[in-house]
């Protein structure tokens, strides 16, 4: 029984703590010929926000890498098979965590019989958290076209030790770029 007195507000604290997951979501052309994308060349999008010049660095740095692992090379060649741009866009949320103690007085079964009186305790806080969102573009660049589009949730955190924001931001283009190219159609 004492056990159990330690265990279960160990157990609840941890239900509390709340992990934010990036939320990853694609989109692409079902005509486009993925095969046929060998190359890359970086392009600004009009109008596009971009972070400072160092996180700049470190998101065109970890799309380079997951983007080599495709066995796609980038190039400063017009030419290139791919025009690919970024944007970005970092905003605010509040976030409420509450914990009820599940301890005190109330009624209730208990060892197979019924107790009452009293009330539990309930407690509260709200934080403010970053929710920052990469965009990355991709356009067949003999036509133009928008090809393929990809967005992380969650992913710049800008108040984040740089460490950890280079470590957040390839963990969320690798997941990105997880399905691409993607498969081809079934005909």
């Amino acid at each position: 029984m004492k056990k159990w007195i330690f265990l279960v507000p160990a157990l609840l604290l941890l239900s509390v703590t709340c992990v934010v997951a990036q939320d990853v979501r694609y989109n692409y052309a079902k005509d486009a010929d993925f095969s046929k994308f060998k190359t890359y060349k970086w392009v600004d999008i009009k109008g596009a926000d971009h972070p400072n010049q160092l996180v700049q660095k470190q998101i065109t740095d970890a799309i380079d890498a997951e983007l080599a692992k495709k066995g796609l090379t980038k190039t400063d060649s017009d030419s290139a098979d791919l025009y690919i741009g970024y944007q970005t866009a970092v905003g605010t949320e509040k976030q409420f965590t509450s914990y009820n103690s599940g301890w005190g007085y109330g009624p209730g079964w208990y060892g197979g019989g019924w107790y009452g009186g009293g009330s539990t305790m309930t407690t509260g806080s709200t934080t403010t958290i970053y929710i920052g969102q990469l965009a990355l573009d991709m356009y067949e660049s003999s036509k133009k076209d928008l090809v393929w589009r990809g967005t992380a949730s969650k992913t710049i955190d800008p108040k984040a030790k740089p460490e950890k924001q280079q470590k957040n931001l390839a963990k969320a283009v690798a997941k990105l770029l997880k399905n691409y190219p993607p498969p081809p159609e079934k005909k």
